[in-house]
């Protein structure tokens, strides 16, 4: 895959300095339990640096006020902070201009703002949405929505053992009915990185418009929107480090333009009287109301933060985490990892014999290891392998082999405690 290349390249080149970078998260050097916090939960949501806390607390003691409409120093440093986070947020994924770019509160808004705009507004009896068995409910569920609407069909690409989808039945989902093809680029249960540019011209060639969810993938690897091909694509601010209650919807200016609102409120209008409103131009379009200034503002303190450290380095680095990782914890007995795919980041889904997850979770966290347990929002996968739920360790550029050895020592612990 041409990102390993890159991203080997600059591994070989640029090494990686983990002390200095957890050093800019304070919440790292907490003790959890009497012991060193260890965070592997990065699939949830990850820690803050400390650029995105100054970013949030100048904000709210120096520039707090409305944005966009006030005349006022105030509201001017704001506006600005607001739309200079947009102008990072283009630069980030590469996208051709700032109005590309719509702020929503993450990505399962932005889902359903595509679901109830562009999808109903294009959809009709028959027609077919594509998706795949590994995807997160935030990209299940509003397409479901759409299809009991409108009278279209979900359909699903299943996954094989390995927990990948083969292009063979990506192809076979396809039909000239698929009107809109959604996926994630990297699976949040079995951290899957999919061939998402390929799946994309697949679908174009099918006649269907594209939407990746980056929820996974934008914390981890270099984004670039020309080579994805995509028609859509959208992230979540609290998982590439930055504030929670904000996200990202990238779309194509012509497909956003042509779109109907998705709320209706202040700043989406250019003009209001009881006989007819007219809309703003994009992307206010979609930002009704006022927005969530201080996270806009925190997200792009966090994406300035990641272009700093460069992406392609930081995912070199997590590269090297996931190889050990696999290695170490597949040594293991009696415990077993769910989902082995070739191309695949530093996620972690473990089930140990004889103990339930949530028990797993429970002992780690006496040990200061914070991981996840349950279905991860992503029941079909769950049940294509047959299991209730995981417990998932994820892991980010902040996290060492050390982590990694104190996370196998207290799954040790676990077998230990229930005799397994």
């Amino acid at each position: 895959m041409a990102n390993v290349v890159s991203i080997a390249a600059a591994a070989a080149s640029l090494p990686w300095d983990v002390e200095a970078v957890r050093a800019d998260f304070p919440a790292l050097a907490q003790l959890v339990n009497g012991h060193p916090l260890v965070y592997l939960d990065n699939a949830a949501t990850a820690q803050k640096p400390r650029a995105v806390l100054a970013a949030l607390e100048n904000y709210y003691q120096r520039d707090c006020a409305n944005i966009h409409r006030s005349v006022h120093q105030l509201g001017e440093r704001a506006t600005e902070a607001y739309e200079r986070a947009r102008r990072t947020a283009q630069a980030f994924l590469g996208a051709a201009e700032p109005r590309e770019i719509v702020f929503t509160r993450g990505t399962t808004e932005a889902i359903n703002l595509v679901a109830a705009t562009y999808g109903a507004a294009n959809l009709r009896a028959g027609d077919e949405i594509l998706l795949t068995g590994m995807e997160h409910h935030s990209n299940i569920v509003p397409w479901q929505l759409l299809a009991e609407r409108t009278g279209a069909r979900v359909k699903v690409a299943q996954v094989n053992d390995r927990g990948e989808v083969e292009m063979e039945e990506f192809e076979r989902q396809l039909s000239p009915r698929t009107r809109i093809a959604a996926f994630g680029h990297i699976s949040n249960a079995l951290g899957t990185v999919n061939p998402v540019a390929e799946w994309t011209e697949r679908a174009h060639a099918a006649g269907a418009v594209v939407l990746v969810d980056g929820a996974q993938s934008a914390p981890h690897l270099p984004i670039h929107l020309s080579a994805l091909g995509c028609d859509f694509f959208a992230f979540s601010g609290h998982k590439v480090f930055g504030p929670t209650g904000i996200g990202v919807l990238w779309g194509r200016a012509e497909l956003l333009e042509a779109m109907p609102p998705y709320q209706g409120g202040g700043d989406m209008i250019a003009s209001v009287s009881f006989e007819r409103t007219t809309y703003n131009r994009i992307p206010y379009k979609f930002e009704a109301g006022t927005p969530h200034i201080a996270g806009a503002i925190g997200l792009g303190a966090a994406l300035e933060y990641l272009q700093t450290l460069g992406m392609a380095r930081a995912a070199a680095y997590e590269q090297d985490l996931a190889s050990y990782g696999a290695e170490r914890l597949a040594a293991l007995p009696g415990v077993r990892m769910i989902g082995q795919a070739r191309e695949r980041t530093a996620v972690f889904s473990l089930v140990v014999e004889g103990v339930h997850p949530h028990d797993v979770a429970t002992v780690l966290d006496t040990e200061g290891i914070a991981v996840r347990a349950g279905h991860h929002c992503a029941q079909p996968i769950m049940d294509r392998f047959g299991v209730p739920a995981t417990t998932r360790a994820s892991l980010a550029f902040y996290n060492t082999r050390g982590e990694v050895d104190r996370l196998a020592e207290g799954l040790e612990k676990v077998r230990r405690i229930f005799q397994c």
